[in-house]
């Protein structure tokens, strides 16, 4: 925050004093920081989505327990980014904005011949040549192969152990990786934002207010809507109570921005408030924080029509339907540490060759939308141990009715 707001004051201070060329100037290092994170993408998703897999084999529970929890986070997962497309696509806050790639002479808009068809998108999913996927980034080829693998391991059983272990070992050094590059982060968003203060009209620059109004409307709709309609019509349970259980655990995801850091808090609250028993909170919660990222995916759904937009194309129904399984599969690997989106948008833009550009523009307001965003990845975990509870005869219903514990 210091690091952005003495940007915003230097830069515009230069820009007032007819010295932008010198706010431009910054523009390396901005990029240098950029392409740190654009380097972490396949061995994020690579790594995590099968320490993500294997990690229901470690829990001894990956029979009806887990297919029941995977399938409700893919299916929440799923409404996310559609919602964050919708959302993305009524308010429209990519129009009238200059993407920085586009403006430096970077990727431009993508060749409408190039679009894959739905029969080419499917038959694509299976790498011929894993090793060539990681090498060219083609991001959908990856979390196939990773998901292969993961199960793999699960099915080698005790045979397949060193293997998990590595795999789990090989998650923590990226986000040791992911972190050492973050705490960089000031320094990258000092230059960020000295750059694009420089480079964009300032009728521009507020129009980027856009792009929060719009995820907090489609983060809002997703709790309401797809939490609430699954916690009334499926568990038949009454989303107040629900909502008024997790709002100690809602409050801590905001202000930390972090869904492994708010899984105590998270987990507190689903036992003593709601009722879920500890052997489903054990389970669905932890996975969760690590598998289940819907802000994220609506994070993701978002900057795909945002990018669109200001480079003035319509997408497909092809590259649609690729943003919506490239979004779910790939917040599957999301960290659950603050601006993990920002590490896995390239993932989405480039499943649809769209210019990454965008990365650039979000880093100024990224806090602001990760705070929501790990608000609804939260609420989205604990609404999951509720239906998987419910359905699994562990709630204990008088305590979700009853008032919270303070």
């Amino acid at each position: 925050m210091i690091a952005f707001s003495l940007a915003i004051l230097i830069g515009s201070l230069l820009k007032a004093a007819g010295l932008k060329d010198i706010a431009i100037a910054m523009q390396p290092l901005g990029l240098v920081f950029v392409n740190a994170i654009k380097m972490l993408m396949v061995p994020i998703i690579f790594t995590t989505i099968i320490s993500g897999v294997t990690s229901l084999a470690d829990s001894q529970k990956l029979g009806r327990m887990g297919i029941k929890t995977f399938g409700f986070y893919m299916l929440t997962t799923a409404f996310a980014v559609f919602i964050g497309l919708l959302i993305g696509g009524l308010i429209s806050p990519g129009v009238g904005i200059s993407l920085p790639d586009a403006a430096s002479g970077g990727a431009g808009a993508p060749d409408p011949d190039a679009a894959m068809s739905i029969r080419d998108l499917l038959v694509g999913l299976v790498p011929a040549n894993p090793i060539a996927s990681m090498a060219e980034g083609n991001v959908l080829q990856i979390i196939v192969f990773a998901l292969l693998i993961g199960l793999s391991i699960n099915l080698a059983g005790k045979k397949g152990a060193i293997v998990r272990q590595f795999f789990d070992s090989a998650t923590e050094v990226v986000f040791k990786l992911v972190h050492i590059i973050m705490a960089l982060a000031p320094f990258g968003i000092f230059a960020l934002i000295i750059w694009v203060i420089g480079a964009l009209p300032v009728n521009e620059l507020f129009s980027l207010i856009w792009i929060v109004v719009a995820l907090y409307l489609a983060c809002l709709t997703q709790i309401i809507l797809v939490y609430g309609g699954l916690l009334t019509l499926v568990a038949r349970l009454a989303p107040l109570k629900f909502f008024r259980g997790i709002i100690d655990a809602q409050a801590v995801a905001f202000s930390t921005a972090t869904s492994a850091g708010t899984l105590p808090v998270t987990m507190s609250n689903v036992e003593d408030n709601l009722g879920v028993s500890k052997k489903i909170t054990s389970f669905v919660l932890p996975l969760g924080a690590t598998m289940n990222m819907d802000g994220t995916a609506i994070y993701m759904g978002i900057a795909a029509m945002f990018t669109a937009q200001a480079i003035g194309i319509d997408l497909t129904g092809a590259q649609y339907a690729t943003i919506i399984i490239t979004g779910t599969l790939a917040s599957i690997g999301a960290a659950s540490i603050p601006s993990a989106g920002l590490i896995l948008m390239p993932v989405v833009l480039g499943s649809v060759g769209l210019p990454l550009g965008a990365i650039i523009l979000f880093f100024p307001i990224d806090r602001l939308m990760d705070m929501m965003r790990t608000l609804t990845n939260v609420t989205g975990d604990a609404t999951i141990a509720v239906l998987v509870a419910k359905s699994e005869n562990e709630l204990d219903e008088a305590s979700y009715n009853a008032d919270p514990i303070e």
